[in-house]
């Protein structure tokens, strides 16, 4: 059977296990929930695999799926449809196969909720999946739209989980309304695609020889950078770019697992799916492709930075998603967007596999977070720490592990086009490979700075959370091999290949940079040797972490406090706005519109008791009125006559 036509089967089935858990999750045993939660997304992940390798076959052209049409108004039609080709089929293969291994190993993670709890958070991971792979299949801009929307929102569930915890509640509406704002762009991009286009569907707008926008000939036109930047907008809201990332760091409230979802497999690679299948929109707007990389390599460099100061485990790799972020969005400005979506991949793999393995260090140590307080840890937890270490090695992109190869393509890329943006981006990753080696030296060696408590309680994790992690290990080590530069084999990168067909369009309207072969060698070489000299310092000086007394100096407790931007965006934003409200509730609610309808309820009690003194029980008085309305009535008559 085609296996396109069960591509309705992938989004539906996590939805169905949202429903069953969510609706039964009094009723349902907890390993009847986590077999139902991850059962579902497994199912998926299979049906994805078909779908992938009928689309790997040669000769396979786009296929859209249509069910019904959303909304028929007047020449306006937005059909419920689905896109299939190279990059949608990819997504799905990164958000079931990594969204299965979280919830395996949040079976584990989570057992100490209570029945209901554990069967809502299951509810809530699969409604997250279900939301990520509508935003992935949807055929047009609005189909995409309801999939953003529906991340965000699970985002905003998930994040504060443990609702309890008011710190976690701030933490989850944070997320939520710092992803509005970006969703206001993304919106007013559709409206003025729709005004301008007639359409929001990727097949009428980028069909190859016919589609709409190839009636665009005009490089940098005002319509397709208003719509880009706009665009662009939402992509920085919901993928943590500067200046709207603040959300990220403390979208660590939220369970373990779930940042690992949020940070690897989902939402947060939103932004780059979407710059990515509008590819053939910034190319023809090359002023938005500068605009894309500036945010990303400025993200990339603030946000490593931040993380070198970082205790908390789990915001040391808060900020190293951001900064990687920010290197796939510096790929898709310098119009390498298959390296930026080979980045995607590979990030998946090693920054999943170093939240899960952060998440089984915090399982072990009772819940503590402060790296200054582990150490040792190496020794009681193995697998752990051989799966950390791995996944260290691949971020900082050491060769040959996963985030070498992504890394390098799109640092070449952009020494193609920029030397100095290449040094800049140089620069970033050798901070990369500085806060992890530093972050894993504190963590796994040394003494251990715990409490007696804690050291006796050290374990290695149950299988359910150990297998996840060596099956993440061995895709973090060797997941870039798909990718080989041509440098080292013709025709090695098989990656690039698959995805040609999608932005083969772009690599005609951009132009043509190259490196020749030995300056890349060149590159590769110098790159290799900074990260490995930098990583081998920052094992050496952490690996024997003892805490100082010293007081960090000026610059140092800046960067401790994160350039101060969550206390700057407080005073700018926060307050005025509390004020604001305060000063409407205080005067325009209360003695305004209170006043006005509190003033109409006196009048009419006024009122009622004046009329009331009328109905005095004077037979006299009643005379009287009746001659005067007599009177009235003929003066009345008398006038109009």
């Amino acid at each position: 059977m085609d296996a396109i036509q069960l591509i309705y089967l992938v989004p539906l089935l996590p939805l169905i296990g949202c429903l069953i858990n969510g609706l039964g999750r009094n009723a349902l045993s907890k390993s009847l929930v986590g077999i139902i939660g991850s059962g579902v997304v497994f199912v998926s992940f299979c049906i994805s695999v078909l779908v992938f390798l009928q689309v790997s076959k040669e000769g396979f052209t786009t296929q859209v799926v249509h069910y019904f049409d959303f909304i028929h108004v007047d020449k306006m039609n937005i059909p419920f449809e689905f896109e299939v080709d190279q990059l949608a089929s990819l997504f799905l293969l990164i958000i079931t196969g990594v969204g299965f291994l979280i919830h395996v190993y949040s079976i584990s993670y989570m057992k100490d909720e209570t029945q209901s709890g554990f069967g809502r958070y299951f509810s809530y991971l699969n409604l997250f999946v279900f939301s990520m792979l509508i935003l992935v299949l949807g055929g047009n801009y609005v189909i995409m739209y309801i999939g953003w929307e529906g991340v965000g929102l699970c985002s905003y569930l998930l994040i504060g989980f443990w609702f309890k915890d008011h710190a976690n509640n701030d933490a989850g509406k944070k997320a939520f309304i710092m992803n509005r704002i970006g969703d206001v762009g993304f919106l007013l991009a559709v409206f003025w695609m729709i005004s301008l286009f007639g359409t929001a569907s990727y097949h009428e707008l980028y069909n190859s020889g016919n589609g709409i926008i190839y009636s665009f000939t005009d490089i940098n036109s005002p319509e397709i950078i208003g719509i880009t930047l706009l665009l662009l907008v939402g992509a920085v809201g919901k993928s943590a770019q500067i200046p709207l990332y603040t959300w990220l760091p403390d979208a660590m409230a939220g369970p373990t697992p779930v940042s690992a979802l949020i940070h690897a497999a989902t939402m947060v690679t939103a932004g780059i799916y979407m710059i990515a299948r509008s590819n053939i929109m910034y190319s023809l707007a090359p002023a938005s492709l500068a605009a894309v990389a500036s945010v990303g390599l400025v993200t990339a460099i603030v946000a490593a930075i931040i993380a070198l100061k970082q205790n908390d485990i789990k915001k040391v790799l808060a900020y190293s998603t951001v900064s990687q972020l920010g290197y796939m969005f510096l790929g898709l400005g310098v119009g390498a967007y298959s390296a930026a979506v080979f980045h995607v991949m590979t990030h998946a793999f090693f920054k999943a596999l170093l939240f899960l393995a952060a998440g089984s260090v915090i399982h072990a140590m009772g819940g503590e977070q402060d790296i200054t307080k582990m150490g040792g840890l190496g020794k009681k937890m193995k697998i752990t720490y051989a799966t950390f270490f791995i996944a260290c090695l691949a971020i900082s992109g050491i060769p040959p592990f996963s985030g070498f190869f992504s890394k390098d393509e799109i640092l070449s890329a952009t020494y193609a086009q920029s030397p100095l943006l290449y040094i800049l981006g140089l620069g970033g990753a050798l901070l990369t490979a500085f806060y992890m080696f530093r972050l894993l030296g504190m963590t796994f060696k040394g003494k251990f700075r715990g409490t007696p408590g804690q050291e006796h309680h050290l374990h290695e994790s149950p299988a359910t959370m150990t297998v996840p992690l060596i099956i993440l290990a061995v895709l973090s080590a060797i997941g870039g091999f798909i990718g080989i530069p041509e440098l080292f084999a013709k025709n090695g990168n098989k990656f690039g290949d698959f995805l040609s067909p999608v932005f083969a369009r772009s690599k005609q309207l951009l132009p043509e940079h190259t490196v020749p072969h030995q300056t890349e060698w060149i590159l590769i070489i110098v790159s290799a040797l900074l990260v490995i000299i930098v990583s081998i310092w920052a094992w050496n000086k952490f690996k024997n972490y003892a805490p100082s007394t010293e007081a960090d100096n000026s610059f140092v407790k800046v960067i401790r406090n994160k350039f101060y931007i969550d206390e700057a965006y407080d005073m700018l934003f926060v307050k005025p706005y509390h004020s604001l409200g305060t000063f409407l509730n205080n005067v325009f609610d209360k003695k305004g519109i209170d006043g006005i309808v509190n003033g109409v309820g006196r009048s009419v009690n006024y009122g009622s008791r004046q009329l009331r003194l009328l109905q005095s029980g004077q037979v006299g008085s009643y005379l009287l009125l009746m001659v005067v309305g007599l009177l009235i009535l003929f003066i009345i008559q008398l006038f109009t006559k």
